[in-house]
């Protein structure tokens, strides 16, 4: 087997509805950079690479858009958040709610701890973890 202290995790894939939304989301307000985007006509998709540094070192968010796609999709029961760590959640919350951002759990302590969290949602429904830290 490989030496598997080299391995790390590269992306996680969401797909999305409104390539431009999501971008703009992700981008305007969560701060990450568009990192690369390839076109894929005999597919009918598009990749995009988000993130807050360059991949040879950082995981990444990859959005695929498939063309056409006309339903939201469905997460599943699997899938549970993403995970994103700002230095203000109470600032950031409030910046992200005047923004339009769907705010699913106030900034707080987390039950049975002491880390403070909150929850919002993407245009696709997907819930992402605000950790400050």
């Amino acid at each position: 087997m490989a030496n598997q202290s080299t391995f790390r995790l590269l992306h996680t894939m969401i797909r999305v509805k409104d390539q431009d939304k999501s971008i703009d989301f992700y981008t305007r307000h969560l701060g990450m950079k568009v990192l690369r985007q390839k076109e894929f006509e005999g597919g009918c998709f598009t990749n995009t690479f988000i993130g807050y540094g360059d991949e040879t070192s950082e995981t990444v968010l990859e959005l695929t858009y498939n063309w056409g796609q006309r339903e939201l999709y469905s997460h599943g029961s699997g899938f549970g958040h993403l995970a994103v760590g700002v230095p203000d959640i109470y600032l950031t919350c409030s910046a992200l709610e005047k923004e339009g951002v769907t705010i699913l759990r106030a900034p707080g302590p987390m039950k049975h701890g002491t880390t403070v969290i909150a929850f919002i949602e993407d245009p696709d429904g997907y819930k992402i973890e605000l950790i400050e830290g």
